[in-house]
This record gives structure tokens, C-alpha cells and sequence, in this order.
């Protein structure tokens, strides 16, 4: 039996860098067809300073598209996005990030450096793409 092994110490290793980041004024529309033409599942959401505020996933526009019609449409992603943001550091060992994973049940975990600057997101393709 072979032994599978990660190949990352830590969640720099596992990140993908410079992930797409939205402002919170970006409209459904806009923010539905950055997510679709780059091939993501999520971005960070973003306040008027930079800060992180929360999260738009293609699950929140498809939630968003099939209410369209019985309630008032939202027309920005700050009405419809998650506001949680899972993040972590990224010295976070990489067993750390898989327990998060699991244990927080998301499907994207974002990291931050010590300024709280977004710089990579991590997702479950990007662990498998570290499997040896």
C-alpha cells in the first residue's frame, strides 16, 4: 500500500496567492461574472479600507438568482454575502489547516499576514494538489 504524504509545512505552502478580492459596492452581477470568467468559488469581500468583511461564494448567487423573483433583488454582493471570513496565518502548520477544514465544514480559508492584509486562500483542491 502506497502512503500518501503532504508536501506543505505550512499554509504559505498550501495558498494560492494574490486571491480576487471584491469591494462590498460590487454589484451580483459583476461579482457572479468575476467568479464564473476566472474559474473561483469564492472571493474575499472587501470594506471602503481594505479590510476583510466577508465572503461571496457561487452558492450565494444561486441562493441569490432563485429569490430574485419573490423578494426585493439586492443589487450589491454586501446584501447577499456570507460575513464570516475563516482565516489563518500563513505560518499555520498545514495539519492545522486540514483540521479547520473539517472542523469548520468551508470550503475556502483565507490567509492573512500580521497587518491582516489578504494575501492567498486555500481551498480543498489546493491541499489535494499537494498530495504525494
Amino acid at each position: 500500500m502506497a502512503l500518501i504524504t503532504l508536501l506543505a509545512d505550512n499554509a504559505a505552502d498550501l495558498m494560492t496567492r494574490d486571491p480576487v478580492s471584491l469591494d462590498m459596492t460590487t454589484s451580483v452581477d459583476d461579482a457572479a461574472r468575476v467568479l464564473t470568467t476566472g474559474g473561483f468559488g469564492a472571493a474575499v469581500v472587501i470594506d471602503a479600507a481594505g479590510h476583510p468583511i466577508g465572503v461571496v461564494t457561487k452558492t450565494d448567487l444561486l441562493i441569490h438568482a432563485r429569490r430574485q423573483g419573490r423578494v426585493e433583488a439586492p443589487t450589491t454582493i454586501q446584501n447577499v454575502m456570507t460575513t464570516a471570513v475563516f482565516s489563518l496565518r500563513p505560518e499555520t502548520p498545514a495539519k492545522s489547516v486540514i483540521d479547520q477544514f473539517l472542523a469548520l465544514n468551508v470550503h475556502h480559508l483565507f490567509v492573512m499576514d500580521a497587518a491582516g492584509t489578504l494575501v492567498g486562500v486555500i481551498s480543498p483542491v489546493d491541499v489535494l494538489k499537494k498530495l504525494g
